[in-house]
C-alpha cells in the first residue's frame, strides 16, 4: 500500500517491538535533555532504567498544556538551541500559547508522516493541492504545504478564506485536491453551487482538518463539488501538527501513525483505560521526538479504538473520528453532554442539513432548558416539519436521556464560518 512513505513496521509483534524501544529513547532523552521532565520523572520517583515493557508507559506521570503554561516559553523544550531550527505554537487556556520547538529531524519526521497521508489518500505527483488553512505560527498551513512539496505534488498555498480568490484558482490552476476545515469545505461548496460553477472544476478529493464534520456536511460537499473522496486528516501542534493519521478510502475510521507515536484512549476522569468502542481521551506518547516530546500529553480530544483489520488493507491501527473536547462538556439537568453527541443523533435522521446550534438556557422559573436550532436540507427531502421535529426530540431523549425544544429553519439560515463554526451556546447564568 505505501510505497514512498512506508510505516518503519509490518507486524503487531514488530510494533511491539518498536514502540517500546522509542517509549525508552523518549523516556531516556526527556530526564537528560529536559528540566521539566526531570523534575516530573523525579517527582513520580520515575528513573529511564524503570521503562521495561510497554505497560510501564502507565507508571509514567501525565503532561497537560497547563504544564506548556506554566513554564512558557520554553517548557517542553529538550534539544539545545543551537539544534532548534524552528517553534510553532497555539492557543492555550490561560491565555499564553502553547509554544513547541523543533529540530531539523523533527520537521523531516512530521514531512514523513504527513506524506504518507497524502499517499494513503490516493494523491500522485500529478496532483494540484489547494491549501486553505492558516498560515504562521500554527502548523496548519506550513505542515499541508511542506508535506505537499516533500511528497512532489504541486502546492497552491492560497491560505484561509477568501472566497473569490479561492474558486478563481479552482478554475484557473484545475486544482485536484483541497485542503481546509470542515467549514470552509462547506462555505465553498455552497458558494460553488451557488454560482453554478461545479462544471468547471477539476477537484477530486478534498483534505479536512481542524474541527468535527458532519454526515450532512460531506453530503452537500459531495453533491455541490461533485467529488467522492473526502478525507478526515488528525493531529494537533503539541504532536509535530496535522499530518498525524488520516481516514482511508473505506470510510472506516482513522488510521494512525504508530510508529511515530503511541496513542491511549483514557477515561478522563479515571484516567484509566476504556475498551475498545468506548468513547475516552486522547492521550500522546512520542517516540522520536526531539524538541519538544510528549510524555503522556492529554490532548482533551474524545475518540474511540476501533478493533480488527481495515479493508484497506493497511495495517496501522485506527481511531474513530474526533468526536469531541473532554473540556467542551456542558453539564444539562445533570447529564454530560458532548458536541459529538448532537452530531451522531442529528446525522441518523433524514432530511436534515448540515448546520446547526444547541442553545443552553434557563427557563423564567430557573430550570435548565435546551433549544436545538436545525437547518432542514437543501434537497427538500425528509419528513415533513411535525415529523422530523419528533425524530429530533426522540433521537436526543433516547441517547441523551434529556428534552429538547427543537426549531427548523430554513437552509442557510445559521451562520457560516471559514475556520470553526460555534455550534454549542450556554447562556444560563450560575451565580
Amino acid at each position: 500500500m505505501f510505497k514512498r512513505f512506508p510505516p518503519k513496521i509490518t507486524t503487531s509483534e514488530a510494533l511491539t517491538a518498536h514502540q517500546l524501544a522509542g517509549l525508552q529513547w523518549t523516556v531516556q532523552h526527556a530526564f537528560d535533555y529536559s528540566s521539566f521532565y526531570r523534575e516530573h520523572l523525579t517527582a513520580a520517583g520515575i528513573t529511564p532504567g524503570d521503562i521495561t515493557c510497554l505497560d510501564d508507559l502507565r507508571r509514567l506521570p501525565f503532561t497537560t498544556a497547563a504544564d506548556l503554561a506554566a513554564d512558557y516559553p520554553f517548557a517542553l523544550r529538550a534539544a539545545p538551541f543551537d539544534d532548534l531550527v524552528r517553534i510553532h505554537a497555539s492557543s492555550g487556556t490561560t491565555g499564553k500559547r502553547k509554544v513547541l520547538c523543533y529540530t531539523r529531524k523533527d520537521i523531516a519526521d512530521w514531512q514523513d508522516m504527513f506524506a504518507r497521508c497524502y499517499e494513503l489518500a490516493g494523491l500522485t505527483c500529478q496532483d494540484r493541492v489547494q491549501i486553505a488553512v492558516g498560515y504562521g505560527l500554527w502548523t496548519a498551513g506550513i505542515g499541508f504545504q511542506q508535506a505537499c512539496e516533500h511528497f512532489g505534488a504541486l502546492a497552491v498555498p492560497v491560505g484561509p478564506g477568501n472566497l473569490e480568490l479561492q474558486t478563481a484558482f479552482l478554475i484557473d490552476l484545475q486544482s485536484t485536491v483541497f485542503c481546509c476545515t470542515a467549514s470552509m469545505g462547506l462555505l465553498l461548496a455552497e458558494e460553488v453551487q451557488r454560482r453554478g460553477l461545479r462544471d468547471k472544476l477539476n477537484l477530486k478529493k478534498i483534505i479536512l482538518g481542524a474541527e468535527r464534520s458532519s454526515a450532512a456536511m460531506l453530503d452537500t460537499m459531495r453533491h455541490c463539488l461533485g467529488i467522492d473522496e473526502i478525507y478526515d486528516i488528525t493531529g494537533l501542534t503539541e504532536l509535530y501538527g496535522p499530518g498525524a493519521g488520516l481516514s482511508c478510502r473505506e470510510d472506516n475510521g482513522i488510521h494512525y501513525w504508530a510508529d511515530y507515536y503511541i496513542l491511549e484512549v483514557l477515561n478522563p476522569l479515571t484516567l484509566k483505560p476504556v475498551a475498545p468502542g468506548e468513547i475516552g481521551e486522547m492521550v500522546f506518547t512520542t517516540l522520536c521526538k526531539e524538541g519538544a516530546p510528549l510524555i503522556r500529553y492529554r490532548s482533551r480530544d474524545l475518540t474511540r479504538l476501533l478493533e480488527g483489520p481495515c479493508p484497506c488493507g493497511c495495517m496501522l491501527p485506527r481511531h474513530d473520528r474526533i468526536l469531541g473536547r473532554s473540556d467542551d462538556v456542558v453539564i444539562f439537568r445533570g447529564v454530560n453532554i458532548y458536541p459529538g453527541q448532537i452530531d451522531e443523533v442529528l446525522r441518523q435522521i433524514p432530511g436534515i442539513g448540515s448546520e446547526y446550534q444547541l442553545l443552553l438556557d434557563h427557563t423564567p422559573d430557573g430550570r435548565d432548558a435546551m433549544l436545538v436550532r436545525v437547518e432542514r436540507s437543501r434537497n427538500g427531502g425528509g419528513p415533513p416539519d411535525e415529523l422530523l421535529t419528533r425524530l429530533i426530540i426522540g433521537g436526543i431523549k433516547h441517547t441523551m436521556l434529556v428534552s429538547c425544544n427543537v426549531e427548523l429553519l430554513q437552509p442557510g439560515t445559521l451562520p457560516r464560518s471559514e475556520g470553526k463554526t460555534k455550534r454549542v451556546f450556554d447562556r444560563r447564568c450560575f451565580e
